[in-house]
């Protein structure tokens, strides 16, 4: 049983090298044709990735400040702080003091426009105190602000109305969090159509080699070859193709992400660009078994047209 397993292999493989050579160009397009679905998919996955330890790295940004009007008692502020600190989704609650707060502007602000306006002040400082409030799930900015908004405690320290004292840029947030959902909506819808393009095209190309090699089917039909060791060269061949072609994706990934990763790096110093070692293992060992599992099943749909079962 193992002798006639490895000679239907070494027939099927000898078959698939014939087929290689006198129809190389039908290969070669199913073998771009997958490396680019692919490279596509990887690049899609990895991207995502990429996306969303950008937007991470942009939503541990993302706080709540609670600006404190300046008649308000030092226990008290200390009071609130430590309430905030006890809400649900809150990490922390930091008192920046108006000092800290001008010299922070003054340094992110760093030109001459913003020197003179320091200077201008006279020594007078118009920047409010405030409370700095970091959250575990940024998502949920919103909802925490309107706590905040309604809490009587805050209400009695704050800087003018409460709704006026609490600032987290909300639009800017939610037009980050809508681009983010898309693109990984898109990038979702994406991949499945890439692998469906994979498949039909080594399906056509199946069924283009099964299709030339009919005449030679029916003989061995005829001789009593089994539809099983019919389907053998073809599954092979599809499976073949994938496996080369993910393999070329991944080379090419491989130095694409890198070099991309490092224009980036250099230009948006900001932002972190890193992909999880672990997700970049994992998507080059599924892309192979993408790629093969898509050029099996083509094979096998473009062989239940001609072979009965």
């Amino acid at each position: 049983m193992v002798s006639m397993a490895l000679s239907n292999f070494g027939y099927s493989f000898r078959e698939v090298g014939h087929h290689f050579r006198r129809s190389w160009s039908t290969v070669l397009g199913a073998i771009v044709t997958i490396f680019l679905s692919l490279f596509i998919i990887g690049l899609f996955l990895l991207g995502s990735a990429l996306i969303d330890n950008m937007v991470g790295t942009v939503e541990d940004r993302v706080t709540i400040q609670a600006f404190l009007s300046d008649n308000a008692s030092q226990s008290d502020v200390d009071a609130l702080r430590l309430k905030i600190q006890g809400w649900d989704n809150v990490e922390s609650v930091t008192y920046k003091s108006k000092e800290e707060a001008l010299e922070e502007y003054r340094n992110t602000m760093s030109n001459r426009n913003a020197s003179d306006a320091v200077a201008a002040l006279d020594g007078e400082n118009p920047i409010p105190a405030s409370l700095v409030i970091k959250l575990d799930d940024p998502q949920l900015v919103e909802e925490t602000a309107n706590r905040l908004i309604g809490d009587a405690d805050f209400g009695s320290v704050s800087d003018g109305t409460a709704a006026s004292s609490v600032q987290y840029g909300r639009d800017t947030v939610e037009k980050l969090f809508s681009f983010a959902n898309y693109l990984r909506l898109a990038a979702v819808v994406l991949v499945g159509l890439l692998t469906f393009v994979a498949f039909v095209f080594i399906n056509n190309t199946i069924r283009l080699a099964i299709t030339a090699r009919r005449r030679e089917i029916s003989i061995m039909r005829l001789v009593g070859a089994s539809n099983s060791f019919i389907r053998g060269p073809f599954l092979l061949e599809g499976a073949l193709e994938a496996l080369i072609g993910a393999v070329l994706a991944i080379v090419a990934l491989h130095f694409g992400m890198n070099e991309l990763i490092s224009q980036l790096s250099g230009s948006l110093q900001f932002l972190s660009f890193d992909i999880p070692a672990r997700t970049t293992l994992m998507t080059f060992a599924a892309l192979p078994g993408i790629g093969v599992i898509i050029g099996l099943f083509g094979s096998a749909i473009a062989m239940r047209r001609y072979l009965k079962a």
